[in-house]
This record gives structure tokens, C-alpha cells and sequence, in this order.
């Protein structure tokens, strides 16, 4: 069944799929450039997937599946890819989610990212944030920052990942990645742990709850660059969660340290090429000016929209800008790009 499961991942990897989905009772569906593709015609049986399960799951790591209900880990095929598994059950069978993480690390220039995101990499503290969907590019923008670093500063980098997708060598930095389940109990303990590890950049997989947040918050206002994602749609939405996550009675003080701490909120989304043979990234970048910190302090986010609309020449733009420069420059279709256009509080 891991042959079968390989030569499945294989022919995904080369048909420049991004996601497999393996699932009783249809067969194997690639998503590829964002649309979603039946692979085969052999439907997929529930001995099927579960012996798939068992022949990639760490077998440390299988009563943790039965127990739980989901798991996620990284699997590898020598000479093509890496993988990023989520293992789960649902109507009491297992299915697979599999994303493919690319061999090398894409270059910001390559992901036709922001030129600005080159400054923000260069920061000596703060945090970092990279928001946006499911499968909108975050873990790749974020590989392509540390990359970035990692061939023109000396710096030491500790990533906590959940798991890790991307393999950085050491080039200038020394990098150490840490994976979630493995390598450390969880996000907030492996975090609590880096400020004790000298390092210069903390890069957090995902914030995923208060303690991981406050810690980050910690470590970036102790002198450290930290990097972490959310699942936001936009800055003004992401300063608003952080703050939310925390109890009433502490949120005056959190405004001040985030005012403080924050660097810049970069979030985005995937649309599809208009030839269909890809997939290009909208963005909305956030810088922390002295009227952005104001605006925090003083609990007047929803302004902030305000303020990047009409700083461009801080490297700021919304993402309504971006995607409209997408559509002008001919790169995605009208039909994608119109539930962005006009909008507001993206």
C-alpha cells in the first residue's frame, strides 16, 4: 500500500498539484493551480486508506491518530518532495490530507512578493506577522524571509513548526527547526524554551492561543525578531484578534506592548493564473508608523485601513491595491478578482 500511496504523491508532485486528497469513496483529487482534479478512476476503499495510514505514519505516533482523531506530520519520497500530512478520521474511516512542499525554497522575487519584505526581513526586533486562509502562502512566504536572511545576514534562527515543511541548511545563519510533537511538547513551550537557546529571529509556525502570543509578544520586546502566522484576513483584523485573545482587564496594556513590538502585518491570498498554470499572490502590507502606533494605543484599528490606503510610499497597499495591479497587469481574470474590488476592511 506504500508503493501505491508514493506512485499517488509522485504523479501529484509532477502534475504541479498542491494538495492530495485520499478519501473513501471517490478516488485520489489532486488540487492543482487551485481547482480541484479527479485522478483515476478507481474509488478509494476504507482498508485503503487506512493501511495508506499505516505505512507512513510514525508508529509512535498511530495510537495518537486512533486516540485523537487527526494527526499531522511530514513524510518524505527520496528524490521528489516532501510532504505535509494530515491524517483524521471522519464517518469512522481515515482520510488523508497531503500537501506537497516544494524541493527548494522559492525566492521572494520568485513568489513575485512585495520588494519591501526584503526591509522588513533586515529588522533587528519586533514581530513579524504573515496572515491569511488556508492555503494562501503563508508558510512559503515565511521560508522565503528566513531563505533570504539565511544568504545574507548571520544570524541564528530557531523555527517551531507543526510540522516542518521546508529544510533550510546553514549558509550565513545557523538555522534550527524545531517540530511540534517531535522536537518539543507544543508552540508555547518550544517558544519559552528559544528565549534560553541565544537566539536572533524566532520564527512561530502558528499563534495559535493566548500563552503562544503573550510569549511571542515577550520574546520580540526583549530584542528578538519574531516571525509568526495567523489565520486572518487583513491587518486591521489581525491587531483585533491579538488584542481579543486576551482578558478585558489586560488589553490596555497588550495595546501598548503591540504598538510597541509590531514591525509589520503582511497578509495575503492566492488567486489562479489566467492561464491557469499558476498561482499568484495578492498582498496588503502593513508597516508599524508612528500614526499606525498611535492608532493601536489609542484603540482606533479601524482606522488603520485608513492609514495604509494612503502610505504608499511606506511600502504600504491594501489588498483591493494588489490584486487590482493583478487584474491591470493581466496576470488573473476579472471573475476572480471582483469579490476583492470595493471592499472595505479587508
Amino acid at each position: 500500500m506504500k508503493e501505491r500511496l508514493d506512485h499517488l504523491l509522485t504523479a501529484a508532485f509532477k502534475l504541479g498539484a498542491s494538495d492530495i486528497h485520499i478519501t473513501v469513496g471517490v478516488p485520489p483529487i489532486f488540487r492543482v493551480h487551485g481547482e480541484l482534479k479527479q485522478y483515476g478512476k478507481e474509488v478509494i476503499k476504507p482498508n485503503d486508506t487506512e493501511e495508506m495510514a499505516k505505512s507512513i505514519v510514525p508508529e509512535t505516533l498511530w495510537n495518537q491518530l486512533k486516540d485523537q482523531g487527526e494527526l499531522d506530520f511530514s513524510y518524505g519520497i527520496p528524490g521528489i518532495s516532501r510532504f505535509r500530512v494530515n491524517a483524521y478520521h471522519q464517518r469512522n474511516c481515515i482520510s488523508l490530507a497531503v500537501r506537497v512542499v516544494p524541493k527548494g525554497i522559492p525566492s521572494l522575487e520568485e513568489l513575485h512578493m512585495p520588494s519591501v519584505l526584503t526591509e522588513v526581513a533586515q529588522a533587528q526586533q519586533g514581530l513579524v506577522l504573515v496572515t491569511g486562509p488556508t492555503g494562501s502562502g503563508k508558510s512559503t512566504t515565511l521560508a522565503s524571509m528566513i531563505d533570504y536572511m539565511n544568504k545574507h545576514m548571520r544570524r541564528h534562527i530557531i523555527t517551531l513548526e507543526d510540522p516542518i515543511e521546508y529544510l533550510h541548511s546553514h549558509e550565513y545563519c545557523i538555522i534550527d527547526q524545531r517540530e511540534v510533537g517531535f522536537d518539543t511538547k507544543n508552540f508555547s513551550n518550544g517558544l519559552r524554551a528559544c528565549l534560553r537557546q541565544d537566539p536572533d529571529v524566532i520564527l512561530v509556525g502558528e499563534m495559535r492561543d493566548l500563552e503562544t502570543i503573550s510569549t511571542a509578544i515577550t520574546a520580540a520586546e526583549t530584542g528578538h525578531l519574531v516571525l509568526g502566522t495567523l489565520h486572518t484576513t487583513g491587518a486591521a483584523q489581525t491587531i483585533d484578534r491579538i488584542i481579543d485573545v486576551f482578558p478585558a482587564e489586560q488589553q490596555p496594556q497588550v495595546r501598548i506592548q503591540l504598538a510597541s513590538v509590531l514591525r509589520s502585518i503582511v497578509s495575503q491570498r492566492l488567486f489562479q493564473t489566467k492561464d491557469k498554470k499558476g498561482r499568484r499572490a495578492a498582498t496588503e502590507i502593513l508597516r508599524n508608523t508612528s500614526a499606525v502606533k498611535n492608532l493601536i494605543r489609542n484603540e482606533k484599528i479601524h482606522q488603520i485601513q485608513n492609514v495604509i490606503q494612503t502610505a504608499k510610499s511606506e511600502g504600504m497597499h491594501t489588498l483591493e491595491m494588489s490584486v487590482k495591479r493583478l487584474l491591470e497587469e493581466g496576470h488573473i481574470t476579472q471573475e476572480a478578482a471582483e469579490p476583492f474590488l470595493n471592499e472595505r476592511g479587508m
